[in-house]
């Protein structure tokens, strides 16, 4: 928005007792107002790096959000929550000449034009799938073309991604391009054959590797069946702290600890918290 039109949108948006402007602009102009020089102490502290972990909690929170079924209004929320930390990355980079809110807008827009010639061009695809391979052709005709012919599938995969959600991104990417199990069922044998070879080790070191082979496995079986193992994990535990709850009440009203039950009554407890 132009000086001029943020001016204009500015004094009507006070007329009507609001310091922002209707739309999608309106958390942008607010990034801008928190940043200016009367604006928040705190906000006008931050920088690229002091953001990152709102950034990642924001987005945890959305998916929380998302996988506990809350309703829109709690989803709205936290979608906000999101777009807000880009409203200050880009203010940020605005004030320092980098570029602002309506470059960051207009270069993702023109990369998923670029890279959907299915939908803004000409080319026909049969599936999902065929979309997904030709993305990752394009994806390494990019890194050619800058320099970066060397740069395999894996590498465009962010290595700062938690553990589960990188090994995903890797393995879904090696499938792409034809590197995989043929069948689900190829990948729980590998799921058992690890297994064996974990409950067969006593050697720490061996058993620290064995684990991970075992976690690789497994993320691979769940990519087969066509589930996410980190939403997958994430609901599993949101399944266990719930029933914790119900089992931790119960713990507390009768008077007692987890101590003072022996393995059997822990089970029967367990099984009555579903």
């Amino acid at each position: 928005m132009s000086e001029s039109g943020r001016s204009q949108a500015n004094q009507t948006d006070d007329a009507a007792g609001r310091p922002y402007p209707t739309g999608v602009e309106a958390v942008f102009e607010i990034a801008r107002r928190l940043r200016a020089p009367d604006g928040c102490p705190w906000d006008r502290e931050q920088t690229p790096e002091s953001l990152r972990p709102y950034l990642l909690e924001e987005t945890y929170e959305l998916l929380e959000a998302i996988d506990r079924g809350h309703d829109d209004g709690k989803v709205l929320e936290e979608l906000g929550d999101v777009l807000l930390q880009v409203a200050m990355h880009s203010a940020i980079a605005e004030e320092q000449g980098r570029f602002d809110a309506a470059q960051v807008s207009e270069t993702a827009a023109a990369k998923m034009v670029a890279r959907h010639p299915h939908v803004f061009g000409d080319e026909q695809v049969a599936d999902a799938e065929e979309v997904l391979t030709n993305w990752e052709q394009r994806k390494a005709d990019e890194a050619a073309r800058s320099g970066r012919g060397d740069e395999t599938p894996l590498d465009r995969v962010p290595v700062a991604l938690p553990a589960l959600a990188w090994t995903y991104g890797m393995q879904k990417r090696a499938a792409r391009v034809g590197f995989d199990f043929e069948t689900p069922s190829g990948a729980a044998e590998a799921v058992s054959e690890e297994a064996q070879e974990l409950a067969a080790t006593n050697n720490p070191e061996e058993a620290f590797a064995e684990v991970g082979d075992l976690l690789f496995a497994v993320v691979s079986l769940a990519r087969k069946l066509r589930v996410d193992p980190e939403d997958a994990l994430r609901a599993a535990g949101q399944r266990f702290r719930d029933r914790f709850a119900v089992m931790d009440a119960e713990v507390r009203s009768r008077g007692i600890s987890y101590r003072d039950l022996d393995a059997e009554q822990l089970a029967a407890m367990w099984d009555s918290s579903r």
